[in-house]
């Protein structure tokens, strides 16, 4: 079973095509790291929004095989390579830049505010200040802080989602962590904000409005491979290379039960989605034989069935000798339910062997005696079936008009799936010219950037150097001035002495000046003196005289 869907996932060539999701793991892929969900109401596995109408109810068997991982390793770096920027060596400069209250901006914010606004806001603030927010926005989507985180990221949904301005030609104005955030508002999805990976603009546009797969591993054009089928057409975002028909969800499992692809539209299923909602169960057998019944997987993409028995057997006889321990189990295990239900003898067997060999693991049985245990089996099952047939045809005779109606049946079926074939291949030569042309136009885009980049760091450095020619003239000028003032201080200098000197002889002269005028004035005092004391001596000696005269008389 599945055997022509697994080719539209990997293109790998091979002498033997192997069983749906069965192809070699790739080596960057690993399923250890979840992926939060858009609907946090919903179990920590939930879809994402908007992605379909249908109403998808969550069980504990869905979790295991539901979750959404996404890669690292190779795989990220192989998607970082061949959609981000091209790198161009120049030494790097860290500036801390201080951002004041005004303007900075919330996650709230970038989920209502317009894009062209909050654009050109986040164009002024720093990468750290940015970064602090995708790291904020990313502890939200893992909801480590309990039910509080899990409302802001149901109020942040609620705004992205309410909004209808957020089209592909608004969003060509976003700044580049805007459209991150936004995208991973909407999807639910914190691996838009790993610092590891790094989708181009366009694709971050193109996953936000529903036209391009949101698993980073695959980033398919929606819808894949142009189907037109009702799920492929009115599911938003759904992807039928990588997302179970029921449950929207995808993960990186290969070589494994866990998922069922479909015979003839190739879209793919949780084998606990199909349990859970009634796809596998027991219907007419296709092939003609004893057993009027079989366990058949019902599609819901297309509505058409696909036996199970021969597609479990060859994802066992391709895939379990590659197997360890535990996932041997698990495929044990995940078989076991598919066959639970089944009515015909082969599924009753495949049933209790199942369960058998997973009660002698648990007991210690070694992996690769039940591998070859099971692969027996089934080697088993292939030489009865024909004596089961031959018993069977044995008993009765074919009327004729049974037997034409068979041979009818079984031309029409051939022709059924040559034109399956064929209009899959067709399928498949348009999916290749389109990524053809799609890797000519981005290999366009790319040497673009790079002109661009180039042109833009050959005027960067031209800025630099006239930068440079202005510093060295400044500084030539800033010298003469400094030379400049170094003169003017000693001419002061200078003048300040002469200063200096001619006041100590201003009062030098001014005081020999004062003493001059007071020994002139002490002197005419003096001879006032003598004059007067002369004056005095003469009229005393006249006194004198005149008394002397008078006695004698």
């Amino acid at each position: 079973m599945g055997t022509s869907s697994g080719s539209n996932i990997h293109n790998q060539p091979s002498s033997k095509m192997l069983p749906p999701r069965q192809q070699p793991r790739s080596g960057g892929l690993q399923t250890s790291l979840s992926l939060v969900t858009s609907d946090p109401m919903l179990s920590p596995d939930g879809q994402e929004p908007r992605s379909n109408s249908d109403n998808i109810r969550e069980s504990p068997t869905e979790s295991a095989s539901s979750r959404e991982t996404w890669p690292t390793g190779d795989t990220v770096n192989g998607k970082k390579m061949e959609n981000g920027k091209s790198e161009i060596d120049c030494p790097e400069q860290s500036v801390i830049r201080r951002v004041s209250s005004a303007d900075k901006i919330s996650l709230r914010e970038i989920a209502r505010e317009r894009v062209d606004v909050v654009s050109e806001k986040m164009h002024r603030l720093p990468e750290e200040f940015l970064e602090e927010l995708k790291n904020g926005l990313r502890a939200i989507l893992e909801c480590n802080g309990g039910s509080h985180q899990r409302e802001e990221f149901l109020t942040l949904q609620r705004f992205v989602q309410g909004r209808s301005d957020l089209t592909a030609k608004t969003l060509i104005r976003a700044h580049r962590v805007q459209l991150e955030i936004l995208v991973a508002i909407n999807s639910g999805i914190q691996a838009f904000l790993h610092p590891n990976i790094s989708l181009s603009q366009t694709s971050l546009i193109e996953v936000f409005v529903y036209k391009r797969c949101r698993n980073i591993a695959c980033q398919t054009q929606l819808p894949a491979d142009d189907c037109t089928c009702e799920i492929c057409t009115h599911r938003n975002g759904f992807c039928n290379l990588c997302m179970c028909v029921i449950c929207n969800k995808f993960d990186f499992e290969v070589n494994t039960c866990r998922w069922i692809g479909c015979d003839l539209c190739s879209h793919w299923t949780h084998t606990d989605c199909a349990i859970r909602d009634g796809q596998i169960c027991m219907g007419p057998s296709a092939k003609s034989g004893a057993c009027p019944s079989e366990m058949l997987f019902r599609c819901r993409a297309c509505n058409r069935t696909s036996e199970l028995l021969g597609w479990v057997k060859d994802v066992f006889q391709h895939c379990a000798p590659a197997w360890d321990r535990e996932a041997l189990m698990r495929e044990l295990d995940f078989v076991s339910r598919i066959f639970r239900g089944s009515e015909d003898p082969r599924g009753r067997k495949l049933y209790w062997k199942c369960e058998e060999l997973l009660e002698k693991m648990k007991g210690g049985l070694p992996e690769s005696m039940a591998c070859r245990g099971i692969l027996l089996f089934f080697q088993e099952l292939e030489v009865d079936s024909p004596k089961s047939l031959e018993n069977g045809e044995a008993g009765r005779l074919i009327a004729p008009h049974e037997a034409c109606n068979r041979i009818a049946e079984v031309v029409q079926e051939a022709i059924r799936k040559m034109e399956m074939v064929a209009d899959e291949k067709m399928r498949m030569f348009k999916k290749a010219r389109l990524s053809l042309d799609a890797c000519d136009r981005e290999l366009e885009d790319k040497a673009r950037e790079v002109t661009e980049l180039q042109m833009e760091r050959t005027k960067k450095k031209q800025q630099i150097e006239e930068l440079e020619k202005i510093v060295r003239l400044k500084q030539a000028e800033a010298d003469m001035f400094q030379l400049k003032a170094n003169e003017a201080k000693r001419e002061a200098e200078r003048l300040q002495r002469i200063a200096l000197a001619k006041t100590d002889k201003s009062e030098e002269e001014y005081a020999s000046s004062y003493l001059k005028l007071r020994l002139s004035e002490a002197e005419a005092e003096k001879q006032y003196l003598f004059e007067k004391i002369k004056l005095q001596e003469s009229s005393r000696a006249s006194q004198s005289g005149g008394g002397m005269n008078l006695h004698r008389c």
